[in-house]
């Protein structure tokens, strides 16, 4: 299982740097096409996304958050952040599997 980060410079090149692949979305169709290159890989089993980028492409996100088993989705915060509690990576990836790391 593999992971696949989608977002800003800083998160892609963060995630990048310990061997995560990634693809720099800041626009709706860079967006989704970076999803959807996430989903053709059947090895992709999380999706790593900025809050940013999610908002972006908000119904497709939620798609699979509320209605598919797999991949799992993870929201993080972005370099900007739109608001919500600051939450760090592991709280957030606990959150979202439901184990304890």
């Amino acid at each position: 299982m593999n992971y696949f980060v989608i977002g800003d410079d800083d998160a892609v090149l963060g995630f990048e740097l310990v061997g995560v692949p990634g693809v720099r979305a800041v626009t709706a169709e860079e967006a989704e096409a970076a999803f959807n290159q996430a989903l053709a890989s059947r090895e992709t089993g999380i999706i790593i996304i900025t809050e940013e980028a999610a908002a972006l492409i908000r119904p497709l996100v939620d798609r699979y958050l509320f209605s598919e088993k797999f991949p799992l989705i993870v929201e993080i915060p972005g370099s900007r952040g739109i608001g919500k509690e600051r939450k760090d990576l592991r709280t957030l990836v606990n959150e979202a599997i439901g184990i304890k790391l």
